[in-house]
């Protein structure tokens, strides 16, 4: 992709800088295409890695792109690097150590080539250094995040640590932080902020942020007001500007690319749940990045034959993973290598969403009134989970935090078919009308996004 620029008359652009690793990409995208759908004549430049901008800005993916031009910046790995199997922790400590220089020598050359200055600065909440460059363009600076409760975390990182982080204090309660009860434990924070290597690349990152976020103009959140009332009027207190804009898949719906995936979708899995009765289908996907261990999906699997649910199963990993025969065995449910997520939870006959816990599809869960079973893997999942238990009862971790046969029964029957479920349903349809009333037009998120279009326009 090419990084030259052709000239723009727009008096007053927008830099947009990423952290181009999991989905953070794609979810930085959707909120610009947000912004840009409110306030169609601002211009916004998208710095990320040449990978990165290739996958969001090529194909049938650039429609309604016009006014978001990609420019690339090094991804910091050696000539002939390859990359290690697993999380890919080794390239984003080579990405943040070149990071700052490469964005700002950007953002240079791309106001040199347009002739125009950078009117506003927004970036990934992970980008901590962001808000250095801002100060040297003067400019503002304004950042996005996904869920309050993990804010407030990163936020209060030295008082947890101060509080909690020697080992053996896994269970130690965090009801010493605004908004969280006793349930809340050590063990469901991330790793980078108690017990795992706090001087990683990763933990380093994450440390500073919570220490700039404060300086930042104005931190926006994938979140509407009610849904954690408590833990917001808190960061409130902690921020200079917090702004819940949420959700964003309300606010604007997405369009999606019409790939072979999409067609079996349409032509195959909405038919097959028009034939099931509400609220009895159990949908499972683990997101992007998340892949269950192949023996969990065996007792997973093993779970949804032996009890008779029927499922729908997003699958993007090895379909050997699999007990023998299953798939073909199975006539009571359907593996897929990918769906449009919100037209499948938005369905009636979802009863609920078996999943990782990624605060998007949390989010996407309770706007569309589908309790949820969480097996989390790294990063806020864990919280997340804790936080659909606990604050607001609305599903359950798998217990002991794997899948065997048993503990997946257990789970789908209290959700699926027990008064617990129907709790749970409840409360989950409270949230959800309180959601859509938020991005309505007198609506908290309504108010809030109009109040960010004003920020980035000043």
């Amino acid at each position: 992709m090419s990084n030259k620029l052709a000239s723009s008359a727009h008096p007053a652009p927008v830099a947009v800088l990423n952290f181009p690793f999991a989905s953070h990409p794609s979810s930085l995208l959707k909120f610009i295409r947000t912004i840009s759908a409110v306030s169609p004549d601002i211009k916004f430049t998208f710095f990320s890695t040449s990978k990165t901008n290739i996958s969001l800005f090529s194909g049938s993916n650039t429609k309604g792109l016009d006014n978001i031009t990609p420019y690339n910046i090094p991804d910091g790995l050696p000539e002939g690097y390859v990359p290690r199997p697993g999380p890919p922790l080794e390239q984003i400590g080579l990405f943040l150590t070149k990071a700052p220089e490469s964005f700002e020598r950007a953002l240079r050359e791309v106001e040199a080539e347009t002739g125009h200055k950078f009117s506003c600065l927004i970036s990934d909440a992970f980008l901590w250094f962001s808000g250095d460059i801002a100060e040297k363009l003067k400019v503002p600076w304004v950042t996005t995040w996904s869920g309050p409760r993990p804010l407030l975390v990163h936020l209060e990182t030295d008082l947890i640590r101060e509080k909690v982080g020697a080992p053996g204090q896994e269970d130690k309660t965090l009801d010493f932080l605004p908004g969280f009860s006793t349930e809340f434990v050590a063990s469901d924070l991330p790793k980078e902020v108690v017990f795992g290597n706090i001087e990683s690349p990763l933990a380093n990152m994450l440390h500073k942020m919570g220490q700039k976020l404060p300086q930042a103009t104005a931190v926006s959140v994938n979140c509407f007001e009610k849904m954690d009332l408590k833990v917001t009027e808190e960061l409130k207190k902690r921020l200079k500007k917090l702004l819940l804009v949420g959700p964003l898949h309300l606010v604007r719906p997405q369009p999606s690319a019409e790939s072979d995936d999409v067609k079996e979708e349409k032509d195959v899995c909405l038919p097959w749940l028009d034939n099931h009765e509400p609220t009895s289908v159990a949908y499972i996907s683990f997101g992007s990045v998340g892949a269950l261990p192949p023996m969990e999906v065996v007792a997973l699997a093993e779970a949804l034959e032996e009890g008779g649910f029927p499922f729908l199963w997003s699958f993007r990993g090895n379909l050997d993973d699999f007990p023998k025969g299953f798939i073909e065995r199975v006539s009571i449910g359907k593996v897929v290598p990918w769906v449009n997520q919100v037209q499948i939870l938005n369905h009636p006959s979802i009863g609920v969403f078996v999943t990782h816990g990624g605060w998007k599809s949390v989010l996407e869960s309770v706007t569309y009134g589908v309790p949820m079973i969480g097996r989390p893997h790294f990063a806020d999942q864990n919280l997340n989970m804790r936080s659909v238990e606990a604050a607001w009862k609305i599903g359950m971790k798998i217990e002991g935090g794997v899948f065997t046969k048993t503990r997946a029964i257990k789970a789908l029957e209290q959700v699926l078919l027990l008064e617990q479920g129907k709790e749970m349903r409840h409360r989950v349809g409270v949230l959800k009308q309180l959601a859509q009333e938020a991005v309505g037009p007198n609506g908290s998120s309504a108010r809030d996004l109009k109040a960010l279009v004003e920020i980035i326009k000043s």
